[in-house]
């Protein structure tokens, strides 16, 4: 099986450089549904039979545009949800861009897995939502041909394939980098999945960094 981990167009969010985490608020500009746009071209005519939607705005019109593409249905589920930043939520100011990478290194640098920004979530609460997600795709998939999309976010892409791919860590996504509209594909072979796409760009084979 194949699983394709795609972040979502660039939002007004972006544009805005906003903290916006919660609920339907901050559609695809232009710009990024035409990049999504592209995107569906760059994927038609692979096999995929389901999408798989963050339930944020931004994504879920990201899915409907590649699901429509893709004459497929999509369904959306939480684990695929952009981190909670609690407190934070809504706010464009660079004293909360300073707590957002303040709490970014306290998980990524210094191991900190239970800490949170108040009102927010942890790195084991993300954990907590996205294996299992994966883990259930793999069991029901992963005897199978079958190729799934994943519409989804920068931040928890960061956070997470790095738990569920065995040959991508947070130094080779920092050096990459995730853009809007773009995608990682992951294949399950023996002994865990494996990233062979990053960004369209084929990764070679390897063993777990």
């Amino acid at each position: 099986m194949r699983i394709y981990f795609a972040r979502h167009g660039e939002s007004q969010a972006n544009v805005l450089r906003r903290i916006s985490n919660r609920g339907l608020v901050h559609p695809l500009t232009l710009k990024g549904r035409e990049q999504t746009e592209a995107l569906a071209r760059q994927l038609q005519g692979r096999p995929i039979s389901h999408v798989y939607s963050s339930p944020l705005l931004r994504a879920i019109e990201t899915s409907i545009i590649l699901a429509n593409r893709l004459s497929v249905e999509f369904k959306v589920t939480d684990a695929l949800r952009e981190f909670d930043c609690g407190i934070l939520e809504g706010r464009s100011d660079e004293d909360a861009w300073r707590a957002w990478r303040d709490q970014y290194d306290a998980w990524l640098i210094h191991r900190r897995w239970d800490t949170r920004i108040e009102g927010g979530e942890s790195f084991n609460d993300l954990r907590a939502r996205f294996v299992p997600f994966v883990q259930r795709l793999v069991d029901a998939y992963g005897q199978t041909e079958t190729e799934v999309l994943c519409v989804s976010h920068g931040g928890l892409c960061w956070m997470m394939l790095p738990v569920v791919l065995k040959n991508i860590d947070k130094e080779f996504i920092a050096q990459h980098g995730l853009h809007n509209a773009t995608y990682v594909t992951a294949e399950l072979r023996s002994g865990g999945s494996y990233c062979v796409e990053w960004n369209g760009h084929p990764v070679p084979d390897a063993t777990s960094p």
